[in-house]
Order: structure tokens, then sequence, then C-alpha cells
């Protein structure tokens, strides 16, 4: 395929790594548009104007009067406008909708399946893209003294949400992973937003000393590869999270829910541990941190398991699902 120009409408956060990444491992160039605004835009079209411009998520710039510009900006210079959506299912209604009715993209793509064919039916042409992990941000290294712990948490906490979306499956996630090991008096490094605010759904407040300040995205290998055991909150059980496959990508151990989304990917006992239950939980560290050897084993399973889902690989799908419909040659 002829090398592409690829304008991501994102300030230099999450998104800007990962597919990005991916899209120029293939030989595509890509460029961040910073915050965005009619100056940035204007002055972004007059260096070189893209082939694509590619939307992502849920961050400072998806307001509606942002959405608003960047859809006149895409028709006034006719730039196909790709959205990648990942807040779906639980925040379809809510958020994902709304934007697009008024950003009408020339292609949706998203983390859930089943949103991917609601958005079909309504009318809009759109693909399941999955979370992925990149090798050059995602790697093992020596474990480094800062961030040695037995068990460890990267996630922010989003106590609003738990408190909004009760039946959402990360509460009971939190349930089966975190509590036990509290109730059981084991120490948890928790490197995120706001679980100093999460007594109500922990029954206690965390100690301070525990509460790491939020690590860079591109830092987090760092706590994967240094941490005995990372433990990995699900949000939905037909689907993985991003950092599931970040932490494995990296050869972290990883302890998360016996789900059917993780189940897809990895198999219990040879390429992560999965629990079902508070009871296996605590069985499972026990087991783990007094067999390092067999710890070892897993991670590095984990990371042969996933070594197909690479950001590259999502890239590519991508661009043959915009090739199919005709959005680009």
């Amino acid at each position: 395929m002829k090398s592409i120009d690829i304008l991501f409408l994102e300030r230099g956060g999450i998104w800007s790594c990962g597919l990005p990444d991916g899209l120029r491992d293939l030989g595509h160039e890509v460029r961040m548009s910073g915050p965005v605004h009619s100056g940035s835009l204007s002055r972004l079209l007059n260096e070189k104007k893209p082939d694509l411009l590619v939307y992502v998520g849920w961050g400072r710039d998806h307001t509606p009067a942002k959405q608003k510009l960047i859809r006149k900006f895409a028709s006034d210079n006719n730039i196909p406008l790709i959205y990648w959506s990942t807040e779906d299912p639980n925040f379809t209604d809510e958020f994902t909708l709304p934007l697009l009715r008024r950003m009408t993209p020339a292609f949706v793509f998203t983390i859930s399946a089943e949103a991917a064919e609601r958005f079909r039916n309504l009318g809009y042409a759109s693909e399941h893209l999955d979370f992925a992990f990149h090798p050059r941000i995602h790697r093992r290294i020596r474990p480094l003294k800062t961030y040695k712990a037995d068990i460890a948490v990267v996630a922010n906490a989003y106590p609003g949400v738990l408190k909004r979306y009760p039946k959402l499956y990360r509460r009971k996630a939190m349930n089966i992973l975190i509590l036990p090991l509290l109730k059981a008096g084991y120490r948890i490094d928790f490197y995120g937003r706001n679980w100093h605010l999460m007594k109500p759904y922990l029954g206690r407040s965390l100690p301070s000393r525990w509460i790491k300040k939020p690590i860079a995205y591109k830092d987090a290998y760092k706590v994967y590869s240094s941490a005995k055991i990372i433990l990995g909150l699900q949000n939905y059980t037909d689907m993985a999270t991003q950092r599931t496959y970040e932490i494995v990508g990296s050869e972290g151990f990883l302890l998360t829910c016996n789900t059917e989304g993780v189940r897809k990917l990895l198999q219990a006992g040879r390429d992560a541990a999965l629990s079902s239950s508070p009871r296996e939980t605590l069985r499972l560290v026990r087991h783990y941190l007094a067999n390092p050897r067999e710890r070892e084993q897993v991670r590095q399973n984990g990371r042969l398991a996933i070594a197909e889902h690479t950001y590259t690989r999502r890239a590519q799908s991508m661009l043959d699902a915009l090739k199919r419909e005709g959005i680009i040659s």
C-alpha cells in the first residue's frame, strides 16, 4: 500500500502510543494534532493535508463543540474522519452514539463486537478493533527496586463510575481480586488515580504508603516487570481490558478474572492465573508467591500466547477495512 499521511486528533496522551506506532511500522506517516482548536487544525492543514483524520476514545478534546469543529474541518477539506471507540458498550448510549450523530465519521471502529453490530444496524460502517500491545512500549526488563512488590495494581480506581454503574463487572472483579487479599493482610501497591476514595468499595481506607502516584503509560512496563503479581481488573465478562494485553505483552505475571473474554486470549495456569472467586484468588497468590519458577514460566507463556495481538496487526486490520470500504485506495 502507498504510504499515507494520518493525523490523530490527540494532544499526546495515551492514544498517541500503540495504534499510531503500529501504523508507523507499516510505513505510514502519523502526526499528533496537539490540543484541538481551529487555529491548530488550520495550521496542520497548511503544513500538509492529511489523507485521514483519526479520533480516539474519550478525553479533553471530546466536547460537543470540538466534535462539531472537527466535523466541519473534515467536511470543508474533504478528509475522511475515522473514529475508534474505546468506551463501549457501557458508554455507548451516553457518549458514543451522540458523538456519531454529531460527527458522522466515515468509519467507526470499536472495542466491542456487540457495539459494532449495533452501529452497522444504525447505518454506520463499523468493525470490531480490539486493544493490543506494542513490543517497543510493552517489554520485559530486569526488576527495578523502585517498583518491586509482591502484588501491584496499575489502574485508576473510578469510584464515580462504580457508584453510577453498580452492575458494571469491574465491581465484581474488585471483590474477586482485591478484597480477599486486603482482608488476608496482603500489601498491594496501587498505581493510579483516586484509590484514596475507595473506602466505600473496599470496606477500608488504604494505607497512604500503598498508594503510589499514577505512572505514565510509557513507564507502566517497569511495574509489570518488577512486581511478582499484577492484578488485572476486568470491566466486562466477554471482553479483555487494554491492560490485559499490555501486562502480558510486557511479560508481567497476570492474575485476573476467569471470564470468557480473558479465556479467548489466555489459558488458565499456563499463560496467566485466572480466578473465579475470592477463595481462589487467595489460593493462587499463596501458590505463585511460593513458586517463583512456575511464575516465571507462566509469564513467558503468556507473552507467547498473545504474540500476534500487536498494534502493528491491528493497524493492518484497520487499513484493510478502510480499503474494503473504499475510503482509502
